[in-house]
Order: structure tokens, then C-alpha cells, then sequence
């Protein structure tokens, strides 16, 4: 039997049963139990306790599986988007090439046209999600940095992404949904339901995006590379005490072929406080930078990284009013949305990124 697309409703024991023996797990699965986990706004995903009728060495304990959400707002903008079939395409075909952490992938496929997609990956407990609330400590963004510059490094200025119509930003990828009409709209539908939370300076942030779009898409003239595109700690599994890889990157639904630079400053402005990102900046910029060089990447100099990291926030705070507006509204992302608003906001104003859209 080979495992077909289903939602968790859908899943029994014997498409588990296939999806391990099509994985080359000799083993048959009597039963489990399924749970949600995660806090993902565009999918939804579960964790399944295994039960073993005929078990083998290499059976897991556990597998997590990746779904549409059942929200329809959030499935919808999930298809509208192409992210479904980025990232099962991400995994089918660069994940293997990849540098970066990721998990091991027992089974996935997507339908093009209707999205529906299964993605059924390794359980990495007892690694623990980060939480975009909370933060990260310092060692924390240094292991962040390390991976961030394994993963651009990887396909560093590789055009061969270029030919592949399922990466953002690539010349095979067809024209996007995302017009400035659009962007437009969703700043002011943002702003009209989170207006009395929202600080001056990041009014003035949003209102110079929405109405320069055209500036802020040419702002960067570097090299590119496989960004991740949404980097943040929600995204990502730290290792604990107990037990996990030191740092796993998930939610490969929006990577693309862009700025490298963009992913660093998207997780230092969103991941660290202002004072902490302010003391640490330097120094985390240096590791990536060094870091890439070790692997290879040369003519990019650690001015050019400086150069382009000023402006790279932009995408945060892009990220954050475009996504509250597309996908279902629950207190926690509200919170988390407007907390990317604020660290976008004060890097921008900490770089003087600002005067660069005119």
C-alpha cells in the first residue's frame, strides 16, 4: 500500500503501517493516539503515540504530521500562497541538498491544484518549539545564525533555483498574488483593528511599505540564495536538557530565492529585545558572516552583509500585518504580531532604514 494524501480524521493504523514500511520500517502499527501540537497559523499539525503489533529497531515511538489547517481563512490563504506545495516541494527535492537542520521526512506529498498535502516528519521532543513571545537567549541566536548561514550558503547564488516555478522570487515562478492594491489594503485593514495598540513610529512604518512598494522591492542588490522567508523561533526546535538536536528549522512554506540578509535581520529584529539585539548585533553578524565564508561563499564582504541587513526588517514587519489579516485571529497571534510590529519598528528606526524607500 502506498500511504495517499489524508486529513488526521482520515488516518488509521494501516496507512501509519504504510507510510513506515514505504520508509523501509518493517513494522505494522495496531493503534495510537493523536493530539495537536504547535501553534501554526497556515498549517496544522498532530503528533500520533504509536502502538506496534509487529515492531522493528528503527520504528519510532512517535511521528508528527503536518495538514492543511482546518481554518478556512488560513487554509485558503495556505493555497492562494502556494505554500502547501512549496514546502512538501522543499522537502522532496532541496531539503537532501540543504545544510541546514531539518527533520527527517517519512512521507509527504501535495495535489497541485487543490493544495491538499500531507507531510509526516520525525517527532524531535524533547526539543522544544521557541516561542516568538518569549524569545530566545543569546546562545540561543548564536546557534540561529550558524544555521541561517548553512542554509544560504548551501544554494549561495545558485540560479539553478531560478528554473524552479515553486520558489518564491524565482524567474520560473509565476506572477504573484501579492500586488501593492493588495498590500495596500491589508496595511489599512491592519491598522483599522489594531490602531489604539499601535505606536506612531510603526503607523509610519506601515504607511511608508503600503504606499512605496515598488522602492521597498528594489532595495536589495546582493547575491541570492534559499531564504527561509518566515525565521523566526516559532519555526524553530531547541534542544533541552533532556535530549533533541541542538536546533531544528521547520515550516518551509514560504522560502524563496532572495536575501540571506533578510532572514538574519528578520530573526534578530523578532527574536531578541531591542537592548539585547542591540549588544549582541555585531557579534551575530560576525558569526554568520564568518560562518558562511567557511563554507565556501566568497565575494561578500562583511559590509555588503552590514548594507543590506539595515533594510531586512522591512519583511518582518511586512510579514506580520499581511499574515494577521489572511489567516484565522486567536489572542496569541495577536499578541505575536504586534510584538513582530514592534521589533521590526525599532530596527528600522536603529538602522535608518527608513529613508531608503524615499
Amino acid at each position: 500500500m502506498i500511504p495517499d494524501i489524508r486529513r488526521p480524521g482520515a488516518v488509521d493504523a494501516a496507512w501509519l503501517t504504510a507510510v513506515l514500511q514505504n520508509a523501509g520500517v518493517d513494522a505494522v502499527v495496531s493503534g495510537f493516539t493523536a493530539a495537536n501540537v504547535g501553534t501554526g497559523q497556515i498549517g496544522d499539525s498532530v503528533r500520533f503515540r504509536l502502538e506496534y503489533a509487529r515492531t522493528a529497531p528503527d520504528a519510532p515511538a512517535s511521528l508528527v504530521g503536518k495538514f492543511p489547517a482546518a481554518n478556512d481563512d488560513s487554509r485558503n490563504t495556505g493555497v492562494m500562497l502556494g505554500n502547501y506545495l512549496r514546502e512538501v516541494r522543499f522537502y522532496q527535492q532541496l531539503a537532501g541538498k540543504a545544510l541546514v537542520q531539518t527533520p527527517r521526512v517519512w512521507f509527504t506529498d501535495v495535489e497541485e491544484v487543490s493544495g491538499e498535502f500531507v507531510l509526516i516528519m520525525e517527532d524531535l521532543a524533547p526539543a522544544q518549539q521557541g516561542d516568538q513571545l518569549k524569545g530566545v537567549t543569546l546562545d540561543q541566536a548564536r546557534l540561529v545564525m550558524v544555521q541561517a548561514a548553512r542554509l544560504h550558503a548551501s544554494f549561495w547564488a545558485d540560479d539553478m533555483l531560478d528554473d524552479l516555478p515553486w520558489v518564491s522570487g524565482s524567474r520560473a515562478a509565476p506572477s504573484s498574488p501579492v500586488t501593492p492594491e493588495l498590500v495596500g489594503g491589508l496595511w489599512q485593514a491592519f491598522r483599522a483593528r489594531y490602531g489604539e495598540r499601535l505606536e506612531p513610529d510603526a503607523v509610519a512604518v506601515g504607511e511608508a511599505i503600503s504606499t512605496r512598494w515598488g522602492a521597498f522591492g528594489g532595495l536589495y542588490d546582493g547575491p541570492r540564495c534559499l531564504t527561509h522567508n518566515d525565521f523566526r523561533p516559532d519555526n524553530m526546535m531547541f534542544g533541552t536538557s533532556a535530549g533533541g538536536h541542538p536546533l531544528t528549522v521547520l515550516d518551509w512554506q514560504s522560502f524563496a530565492y532572495g536575501a540571506g540578509s533578510m532572514d538574519v535581520a528578520y530573526f534578530l529584529a523578532g527574536a531578541l529585545k531591542p537592548e539585547e539585539r542591540r549588544a549582541a548585533e555585531t557579534e551575530l553578524l560576525g558569526l554568520y558572516h564568518c560562518t558562511l565564508t567557511d563554507l565556501g561563499v566568497t565575494g561578500y564582504g562583511l559590509d555588503d552583509l552590514r548594507r543590506h541587513y539595515r533594510h531586512g526588517a522591512f519583511q518582518l514587519f511586512l510579514t506580520a500585518f499581511f499574515a494577521a489579516m489572511v489567516v484565522e485571529q486567536t489572542a496569541r497571534g495577536d499578541e505575536m504580531f504586534l510584538q513582530m510590529i514592534g521589533g521590526a519598528t525599532t530596527h528600522i528606526q536603529d538602522h535608518g532604514a527608513l529613508e531608503l524607500l524615499g
